[in-house]
């Protein structure tokens, strides 16, 4: 299972792009509410998270996404202990972990990015302590962390969220029936 992390104060397009694309190709995807399964996005979007972030049963998770938003907190699971924990016991597992925006800023304050290349919000670079920004490039993957700059790559985060679960030819599909510009996968 996928789980994208919401709290409130979460980007809405961050969040809700890359959930349309994963279920477009056919990948099993839910919301993890933060504190309540009734989350409010930084632009005043509600969205209904399918389970509650303590719900999550890491042993049945492939991936966790995290949105960006509320700048130092990205949604307010920066700073919820569960969520915390459960993103640092995916890291040191092995699974996947997915992050945009001010998602990676949260990765780098667990000590999850180090000797990483990322990216993030330009500007916010310095918050990912340990990784070694990446200039240029929208989306990158190191290992089993995929990072994404912002807003304005929400799309492209989430094809390459698909291209990393089931490869570049199903994230191609899905891009073509969206009638998306190409896109340069990070795998």
């Amino acid at each position: 299972m996928v789980y994208i992390v919401l709290g409130n104060g979460f980007e809405e397009i961050e969040a809700i792009a890359p959930m349309d694309i994963l279920r477009r190709a056919g990948i099993d995807a839910q919301y993890a509410g933060v504190l309540s399964k009734t989350v409010t996005g930084a632009h005043g979007i509600a969205v209904t998270a399918d389970t509650l972030i303590e719900n999550v049963d890491l042993k049945n998770t492939e991936m966790l996404v995290l949105p960006g938003g509320a700048v130092n907190n990205a949604g307010n699971y920066g700073r919820d202990a569960h969520a915390l924990r459960l993103i640092s016991d995916c890291v040191k597992s092995g699974k996947k972990v997915a992050a945009i925006c001010a998602g990676p800023t949260v990765l780098g304050s667990l000590d999850l990015l180090d000797g990483k290349r990322a990216v993030c919000y330009p500007g916010m670079e310095s918050r990912m302590t340990g990784a070694t920004p990446v200039k240029g490039e929208k989306v990158v993957l190191d290992g089993n962390i995929l990072t994404a700059q912002g807003p304005g790559s929400a799309i492209e985060f989430g094809l390459n969220l698909v291209a990393v679960l089931k490869g570049t030819d199903a994230a191609e599909s899905v891009r073509s029936q969206m009638y998306y510009t190409p896109v340069k996968y990070a795998v």
